[in-house]
């Protein structure tokens, strides 16, 4: 009897998270065109509108945690943008944390810990036994080439617009790049994760680590006389 393979996006989720994120860099932008171009309006828009999220998502039963981080990084990058005095800074800390997510994706998969694997490790409640299967873990590897691929076109098109100082451009681009490519990501390092695996394999909520446990002895199961 074949196994159905599980769909990555069920298990990993992450849309809404992604849309939500990206509401407060556009209230940013609407903000300061709507003000004559203003930074202090903008940030006190995103800010209000960051808040506003928040308490959305507190209400859906997320984390506190994980909602006071990214209401601290809505008012980081406002910040950023009033202390320098120019509005594309308000995607600068944007731009510099995709750099650092690049280099961690790929130095995970260099030293064969894909953090693909050990996020759906985490979500899975698997820990670390994805790593002792060798199938699983070569698919991670690859899978994970995708999600670094996403934070390299983020860099490009973000830094480029940056250093171009194209604010509502940067703004479209912020919405873009969020959730729909988020969701791309995740439809295709979902398909790679499951062409990498041999045709038999259980899946990735099961490595086959945990159905080929050793078994026995003959000798262990014979009763003693």
């Amino acid at each position: 009897m074949s196994v159905r393979p599980e769909s990555l996006a069920t298990v990993l989720g992450g849309r809404r998270g992604a849309l939500d994120a990206s509401l407060p860099p556009v209230a940013f932008v609407l903000g300061w065109l709507v003000s004559g171009r203003s930074i202090g309006w903008g940030a006190a828009v995103a800010i209000t509108v960051a808040v506003v999220v928040g308490v959305v998502r507190l209400l859906r039963g997320q984390r506190v945690a994980a909602v006071v981080i990214s209401l601290a990084a809505v008012v980081a990058a406002a910040l950023v943008a009033l202390y320098t005095g120019r509005a594309q800074d308000f995607f600068l800390l944007q731009v510099l944390a995709n750099v650092g997510s690049a280099l961690a994706w790929a130095a995970s998969i260099l030293i064969r810990w894909p953090l693909l694997g050990v996020i759906v490790g985490v979500v899975l409640g698997q820990k670390t036994r994805w790593r002792r299967d060798p199938a699983l873990l070569r698919a991670y590897s690859l899978a994970s080439w995708v999600w670094f691929g996403q934070y390299v076109l983020r860099v490009a098109v973000f830094g480029v617009l940056w250093w171009g100082g194209q604010v509502v451009a940067l703004g479209v681009a912020r919405t873009v790049l969020s959730w729909p490519l988020v969701a791309a990501v995740i439809a295709v390092s979902g398909w790679v994760l499951h062409k990498a695996l041999p045709r038999e394999h259980p899946g990735f909520r099961h490595p086959a680590t945990e159905l080929a446990a050793p078994r026995p002895a003959e000798s262990d199961r014979r009763s003693p006389r």
